[in-house]
């Protein structure tokens, strides 16, 4: 059994509106697993790296206070879970946000006493070859979901791209890399997880999962809608509120009555090699003599930008309180004009 003061990760990857956090707070009701709602350290932190320079001592101590405080300011609270910005630094093997990353994590599963800690940033994969150095024998969970299901939960969320085609564009990105990372990987490491098999078979794939991670099994794991994580995240925003609930087993196939033929189309068009390689079969004939025009992307650009305004004209007022926090806090740091000073 792993050192509980030296847990093992698990990253999550895959595309958001998969089914990522029904698989999170699944996994989070077993005692040998903390996994705590993502606050995207690495997408959110990568792009604001240049602003801090050189990661001196002092700097990588900034650093470790800013991500700390963006943790903190979660919309779903790490619940009981108290961050020593001291310890992080203390405990650094080398002065980058990655290890931060990984101790920010660990904290969580060492308050849990827990052998794992799992993380759900599922654009993480982009990220998996510094990961690969900062983590010991990181697992991965590639969980997939139908990829226009997938968009048409995306056109619904406060978060996310709007229009089909960058929609299209982003799952294909992600599931390429989660397919090339998986001819690297060991497969004692990497598990592939099918979405529409999930809420079909829970029981049998959950187990499935569960010896692949060598931990127990318990049928409370599928209690997760009673959780009080499950609860916190459901009232933390509009698109997770079925977590509350039981799984939903016909969750699928939406994208049939929902997004236009026009949509799919496209959708299929940029997607049709990786929806077959995936087990999903196409709704329109491939045809590979058909071509996207810059101009027409162009207009995709113009229209995705107008839909993604709507979005947060239109959204709950609570959920932009929510995350107005972090938004502040990225507003803060891209201001300071003396971190590199």
């Amino acid at each position: 059994m792993n050192n509980l003061l030296n847990p093992s990760g698990i990253q999550i990857i895959g595309t958001q509106r998969s089914g990522s956090n029904l698989l999170r707070v699944i996994l989070d009701q077993s005692e040998e697993i903390s996994s705590p709602h993502p606050p995207h350290i690495l997408v959110t932190f990568v792009p604001l790296m240049p602003l801090y320079g050189f990661l001196d001592e002092a700097k990588y101590k900034i650093l470790i206070s800013d991500v700390v405080d963006y943790v903190v300011a979660n919309p779903v609270p790490w619940a009981g879970i108290e961050f020593d910005k001291d310890w992080i630094f203390r405990q650094s093997t080398t002065y980058t946000l990655f290890e931060i990353n990984r101790l920010i994590y660990e904290t969580a599963a060492i308050t849990k006493k827990a052998r794992y800690w799992c993380c759900k940033s599922m654009a993480n994969v982009h990220y998996a070859e510094e990961l690969e150095r900062h983590v010991a024998d990181l697992k991965y969970i590639y969980l997939f979901r139908d990829g226009r299901d997938v968009a048409l939960s995306f056109k619904k969320a406060i978060v996310g791209e709007k229009h089909i085609y960058h929609l299209a564009q982003q799952w294909y990105k992600d599931q390429s890399a989660c397919i090339e990372l998986s001819r690297r990987i060991e497969r004692d490491r990497f598990f592939a997880l099918n979405y529409e098999q999930l809420i079909a078979r829970p029981v049998e794939v959950i187990q499935s999962l569960c010896r692949f991670l060598n931990i127990s099994y318990t049928p409370s794991m599928l209690n997760f809608h009673q959780s009080e994580e499950s609860k916190a995240t459901a009232e933390a925003g509009e698109m997770w509120e079925n977590l509350t609930k039981p799984i939903i087993k016909d969750n699928t196939g939406k994208f049939l009555n929902e997004l236009t033929p026009e949509d799919i189309a496209l959708f299929e068009l940029i997607n049709s090699q990786t929806l077959t390689k995936l087990g999903y079969r196409l709704v329109t004939q491939p045809n590979a003599n058909r071509a996207i025009a810059a101009g027409q992307i162009d207009g995709f650009n113009h229209e995705n930008a107008l839909l993604k305004q709507h979005t947060i004209l239109n959204a709950r007022q609570s959920d932009l309180d929510r995350r107005s926090p972090q938004l502040e806090i990225i507003r803060r740091i891209t201001t300071q004009v003396n971190v590199n000073d």
